[in-house]
């Protein structure tokens, strides 16, 4: 059996979590890090030198870290033709979507959660407003994208749709103004539909 380690709060995990439910796999989940504590613990860093969320095992002892490498062994692994598409034009469109989030995405989204949520006390408001702008122009681009297909990879879900999804759901629970993206709303809302999604991504925000 699959088994994940990680607190479900944390974006990254989510991630994981979401992927294993689309793909109907049976796994045991360990909550960690965050209250749970235990990163730091000699156990847990024999399995994830980096002593961060996620971590996942396979049933035949291989071990797994970094959350879009984790959904992308299993999508491979698990999901041929659904999360991980056969069509190598298909596939590469989740890649570069899913290599987007951390190179592009993520800072500015960061600051954002770390201002909101994680340390709003000492939240930087210049950086704050900056990301914000910069925001709006990035899920701008991904709402052209959506203009010509429903899913991120084209006609269905993909292994491409599952990092952005997680964020898109984080950027529109912070209180800022947001754009009119009516192409990524209509992917919102069909991501939200999912049980996986609705169960593991639509949750409160820690």
């Amino acid at each position: 059996m699959l088994k994940l380690w990680g607190r479900g709060s944390s974006v990254n995990v989510q991630k994981v979590l979401w992927a294993l439910d689309e793909l109907g796999l049976p796994y045991a989940h360990v909550p960690l890090g965050g209250p749970f504590g235990g990163l730091d613990s000699s156990d847990y860093r024999a399995l994830n030198p980096n002593g961060l969320v996620p971590t996942l095992q396979d049933g035949d002892g291989s071990l797994h870290w970094e959350s879009n490498a984790i959904v992308r062994y299993l999508a491979a692994r698990y999901g041929a033709g659904t999360l991980w598409p056969e069509d190598p034009v298909a596939r590469s469109a989740a890649d570069r979507w899913m290599d987007w989030v951390p190179t592009t995405l993520g800072e500015p989204m960061r600051v954002l959660f770390w201002g909101f949520v994680r340390d709003p006390v000492n939240a930087d408001l210049n950086a704050m407003a900056a990301a914000e702008t910069r925001l709006a122009e990035l899920w701008g681009r991904v709402d052209a994208h959506l203009a010509a297909q429903p899913f991120i990879g084209g006609e269905r879900l993909t292994m491409g749709d599952i990092p952005l999804g997680c964020h898109v759901q984080r950027w529109l629970g912070f209180p800022i103004t947001r754009p009119d993206l009516p192409h990524l709303a209509a992917w919102h809302a069909r991501l939200s539909a999912r049980p996986g999604f609705a169960r593991h991504v639509m949750v409160p925000m820690q």
